[in-house]
């Protein structure tokens, strides 16, 4: 799927100047639409989808502050980015202070158009994906359980939450540990500041110092434009590197240098940038094995407070409310009503030892929303190995599969499986046989929710 073109609109009373942006932005793939004054504006925002807002200051009917004024007021909460000619000084220290995201002062240079722009547009996508984030938290994606363990992991919240401790979340895969992540930043002072994440993991090791600080047009092959990096995108708020165990050396000593100075320089960059950014880490690994090499030096600076979230075998008293939560959130995206329980799936579901944790239970109740007849969820429906009958997993239902496609994500999954349990679960020496990049492999792992070690 392509990604949808942003949408710009210009709200400029001067026509040539409306032309003018018009065809360099449309030149670079955005959609543009255009008002000449700012009712024009207010009802154009109110009707369609716009990404970013251009906005005049002297207009007549209305000026470029009382649209602002009137689109806090109507809850449209979009980027502004404020042109104008006149007092630029002044308009721009208003324009700030009212709510714009960023001021343009006529006449403009193309290149300091588009930065300005894509920055723009940048920041309201993480503004967008942070207000998901809160709605997400605060619904479907809550911390379920009442078993002692839970108690502590939510009480360790409670209270780290509102400092600016670092938190190191171990603990598992599938046990929650992004969840604690969003749980902490949504219940802390930085709540309104964007969430961003980086899955260390899947990070290519040539492209890590770009992703995590950014680069200037031009620093490499392929940098066709300044981007920020995920700490700059982080700034004021959380950034969640996850799957720190798995970062290569030369990023940790990057990162550490980071978190010592407050301050990052982009690739090809003439100077450091200062950036305000809480860190939370996860992993699933024990980053003081001195097998892992990995740098104690950072391991301290990062595990100021420490979160261990139980496997879900340790907390089984939790399993029926989580089960019954999956269920219902899938009833609903599925638009169907709950389907009944059988009394003796549930003892089933707390006797079996839930090696993929919280995530494959939530799997297993969307696979059971789909597949189990409306009637009911009933034990001959559960996988062979909690006393059903057998499932893609284990390899006898491929000529089940109703397409083609889940045919080959059924067999794929199987396959990458017994070749991590092949290669003893070391995950570089697999993807090195199977010649396939690591980061690929990992996200393969994850889609699949493959074990990942002989414990699991």
């Amino acid at each position: 799927m392509t990604e949808a073109k942003a949408r710009i609109l210009i709200a400029d009373d001067e026509v040539a100047i409306r032309q003018s942006l018009g065809s360099i932005l449309g030149y670079e793939g955005f959609e543009v639409c255009e008002a000449e004054n700012g009712p024009a504006a207010l009802a154009k925002l109110a009707a369609e989808r716009i990404d970013l807002l251009l906005l005049d200051v002297k207009m007549p009917q209305m000026d470029g502050f009382e649209v602002i004024a009137r689109l806090r007021e109507e809850g449209l909460d979009l980027p502004v980015v404020v042109i104008s000619g006149h007092d630029a000084v002044s308009n721009a220290v208003e324009a700030i202070k009212r709510g714009a995201y960023d001021f343009l002062e006529k006449p403009f240079k193309k290149e300091e158009l588009l930065v300005r722009v894509n920055n723009a547009l940048e920041h309201g996508r993480v503004r967008r994906a942070n207000r998901e984030l809160l709605e997400s938290t605060r619904s479907g994606m809550q911390l379920i359980g009442d078993s002692p363990a839970m108690h502590e992991v939510k009480s360790l919240i409670e209270k780290v939450a509102p400092t600016p401790a670092r938190v190191l979340i171990t603990g598992e895969n599938g046990t929650g540990k992004e969840l604690v992540a969003k749980a902490i930043h949504a219940a802390s002072t930085r709540s309104k500041a964007p969430f961003v994440e980086v899955n260390c993991a899947a990070l290519p090791e040539e492209l890590v110092e770009s992703e995590l600080f950014g680069h200037e047009k031009g620093a490499f092959t392929g940098a066709q434009r300044r981007r920020e990096g995920k700490f700059e995108r982080a700034h004021g708020g959380t950034l969640f590197l996850d799957e720190i165990g798995d970062m290569s050396p030369s990023a940790q000593a990057k990162v550490l240098r980071a978190l010592e100075d407050q301050r990052i320089e982009r690739v090809g960059g003439s100077g450091p940038i200062d950036v305000d950014v809480r860190i939370l880490a996860a992993t699933n690994r024990d980053l003081q094995d001195d097998d892992l090499g990995f740098r104690q030096d950072l391991f301290f600076r990062l595990n100021v407070i420490s979160i261990h979230l139980p496997a879900l075998r340790e907390r089984p008293e939790d399993i029926p409310a989580l089960f019954d939560h999956f269920l219902a959130r899938a009833a609903v995206e599925m638009k169907q009503k709950p389907k009944p329980l059988d009394p003796e799936v549930v003892n089933k579901l707390i006797a079996y030892d839930w090696p993929g944790n919280v995530r494959e239970l939530r799997n297993l109740a969307e696979r059971l929303a789909i597949v189990a007849p409306a009637e009911g969820i009933r034990v001959a429906d559960l996988p062979a190995s909690m006393g059903g009958r057998e499932t893609v997993r284990g390899g006898a239902e491929f000529l089940d599969a109703p397409t083609f496609q889940d045919f080959k994500a059924a067999s794929e999954a199987v396959f990458l499986q017994a070749k991590l349990a092949e290669n003893d679960y070391n995950i570089s020496r697999t993807a090195e046989q199977l010649e396939m990049q690591r980061s690929n492999l990992y996200k393969k792992i994850q889609r699949y929710d493959l074990r990942t070690s002989q414990k699991d």
